[in-house]
């Protein structure tokens, strides 16, 4: 199927779940909030499992081609697998500059950085029993929780990479043998810090996907659009991730409108087409996304083209981030019948 859809990763949580006001006053956290939950311990899994399952409902019902699980388990995309590992405090957080200058609270990193367990392989198993679609599952990338991080151990952020970078790979490979058909490794940060991503990012994400032979994705955004205003019109470290070991690169094209002859540059990778503002709560007509899907079309073989948003709909109330996909699955079929099929 030419332009096949899904999500970058999240969906938007249920307020009986999660207290979404108190989520958005400071911004995606990087150390462990349970204070954001509304149920009590004891049922918060199983409260958790019923809001997954709603979120993939969704999804089939709006007719994605590819399913997550939501992330409805996380307080954000990066906290949940970063705070289970040992060699960082969790209780004692550090202090970090966040990618648009605020102090940010994160893990301090007091050891060597090992993974001690499977954190999203029940996630994954989960959702496998729970769809008969072709299921993805995401998890941060080494750059990104490096920069993420306050190092009191190594004084050496390579280093601090490349041991995120082998919890990571440990964890991809769990990830695939429980179920999961595409991993995808979330790097902002790369974007951020494009002299850093230059210098050592391409050689950790390599070494996260080291011995991986399932299909691969990487996303690399701006940030979230309630945080992140006024986003420029390229990217500063995007076409490097043609010498990676990822099959997929996923990246935002709708908001921050700029020239695809960029993707001339990426021939061998399939490309996870942005195209879903998430900065507007107005939903996009499908000839909208349609257009925007064609925009790419003479730049790179409408067969490596799959459709998402730009970013995670996490933030976005229900109802808007429901119509957003269904806008984006229609717009896709008019996409595919003006390429031929």
């Amino acid at each position: 199927m030419l332009f096949p859809t899904t999500l970058v990763g999240s969906y938007s949580q249920p307020e009986w779940l999660i207290d979404r006001a108190k989520l958005a006053e400071k911004g995606p956290p990087r150390i462990r909030r349970t204070d954001l939950w509304r149920i009590p311990d004891e049922f918060l899994e199983q409260a958790q499992d019923d809001a997954t399952l709603i979120a993939i409902r969704a999804q089939e019902r709006a007719g994605l081609d590819i399913i997550t699980d939501g992330e409805i388990r996380r307080e954000s995309y990066s906290n949940r697998f970063a705070t289970a590992l040992e060699g960082v405090d969790i209780e004692n957080p550090g202090i970090v500059p966040s990618r648009s200058g605020r102090p940010d609270q994160v893990p301090r990193i007091v050891g060597k950085i090992r993974r001690k367990h499977a954190v999203e392989a029940r996630d994954t198993k989960f959702l496998r029993a729970n769809t008969d679609k072709t299921i993805k599952i995401t998890v941060p990338g080494p750059f990104t929780m490096a920069q993420q991080a306050k190092d009191e151990f190594y004084n050496d952020e390579v280093a601090v990479a490349m041991d995120y970078a082998i919890a990571v790979n440990e964890e991809v490979k769990d990830l695939f043998a429980a179920g999961a058909d595409i991993v995808q490794l979330d790097e902002p940060y790369m974007q951020a810090r494009p002299d850093k991503a230059r210098d050592f990012g391409i050689k950790a994400v390599n070494r996260a996907l080291q011995g991986v032979t399932g299909k691969t994705a990487i996303h690399l955004c701006f940030g979230y659009a309630y945080i992140v205003k006024n986003k420029p019109n390229e990217y500063a470290f995007l076409t490097e991730l043609e010498d990676s070991d990822v099959d997929q690169i996923s990246f935002e094209t709708a908001e921050p409108q700029f020239d695809l002859s960029v993707l001339k540059k990426m021939p061998t990778k399939d490309i996870i087409l942005g195209v879903i503002d998430l900065s507007k709560m107005e939903i996009e007509t499908p000839q909208i996304v349609a257009d925007r899907i064609l925009r790419a079309v003479p730049h790179v073989d409408p067969k490596r083209i799959v459709v998402a948003p730009d970013c995670g709909l996490k933030f976005l109330p229900n109802q808007i981030a429901y119509a957003k996909m269904r806008a984006m699955v229609e717009g896709a079929k008019i996409a595919r019948q003006k390429v031929g099929g």
